[in-house]
């Protein structure tokens, strides 16, 4: 059970330090507990994408981030919102989303 733990850590880490180096060669993630799936791990590379992954723990997410030396941060602020690049897709469906409409659309 460690060793899987242990893999899965490793597998995050190298995941999350390809993003940063695809997406302008850094990134900031926020930690978030989403329940019996785990954590999720929020990035935003420093060209503005956005992405996550998911974590079966608070531990080994972390360890993830820090391994690849992405910035780590408390919380998915204004600040951290304010680097996002968001496109026409985002803007709709977060539209639909608010109006109710099925499936974001």
């Amino acid at each position: 059970m460690a060793a899987d733990s242990s893999k899965r850590a490793a597998r995050l880490a190298k995941q999350t330090g390809a993003f940063a180096q695809r997406h302008g060669g850094s990134a900031e993630a926020q930690i978030a507990y989403v329940g019996q799936v785990g954590f999720r791990i929020s990035l935003v590379g420093a060209d503005g994408t956005w992405g996550d992954l998911m974590a079966p723990s608070k531990e080994a997410a972390e360890e993830a981030v820090r391994a690849e030396g992405v910035t780590l941060r408390e919380s998915f602020d204004g600040e951290m919102a304010e680097h996002m690049r968001t496109g026409r897709y985002e803007w709709e469906r977060m539209a639909g989303i608010q109006l109710g409409a099925p499936g974001g659309r």
